[in-house]
């Protein structure tokens, strides 16, 4: 099957991997950038540094922004390759009707576009996969740019000490979904 852009849904499936291995990339980068993010926000709560754990903290909360802002990117990409293919196959499934009197050939094609159904859902699988990790990953990054912005000399250790535990807890990060998009990765 061809698409508007005169690839397969082979070459489709190759974009979508490589577009989803970028991400994933982007994802380690952004846990990195949470490890860190997390031994300054200790310093800062031990009084350690405060100055310059503050200053590390708003520089994460910038970096991290760039790796949000990256996924999203390639999440617009992920959504593309499957709109082309959602317009492609509207364009063959119209084809087909207008153009196919004899239902043995509508057999015949429905037969082979239904060999094509798991490349396409794998394709759309992976996207949806994708939308879920960005999904939890810019819900921890606002967490975290909340909690950047709500520190100040005065705050009370008992709001430093939830700070950190929200921050190590990443209560919006589902590990079991995050273990299964890593498994995707080729």
């Amino acid at each position: 099957m061809e698409i508007e852009d005169g690839g397969t849904l082979l070459k489709s499936k190759e974009k979508i991997f490589h577009t989803f291995s970028d991400f994933m990339l982007r994802i380690a980068k952004f846990d990195e950038l949470v490890e860190v993010g997390s031994r300054l926000l200790v310093g800062f709560q031990q009084g350690l540094e405060v100055h310059t754990s503050h200053l590390g903290l708003q520089n994460h909360v910038n970096e991290a922004k760039v790796v949000v802002d990256e996924l999203a990117c390639l999440l617009k990409e992920a959504e593309a390759v499957v709109q082309s293919i959602n317009c492609s196959l509207a364009q063959v499934g119209e084809l087909n009707v207008n153009n196919n009197a004899n239902p043995l050939e509508t057999c015949h094609d429905e037969a082979e576009a239904s060999s094509i159904d798991p490349l396409e859902h794998e394709i759309t699988d992976i996207a949806v996969m994708m939308a879920v990790v960005y999904s939890m990953v810019k819900s921890d990054y606002t967490m975290q740019e909340k909690i950047v912005s709500s520190l100040n000399l005065t705050s009370p250790s008992g709001e430093l000490e939830s700070y950190s535990s929200m921050w190590s807890l990443r209560p919006y990060i589902d590990d079991e979904i995050m273990h299964k998009a890593w498994k995707l990765v080729r």
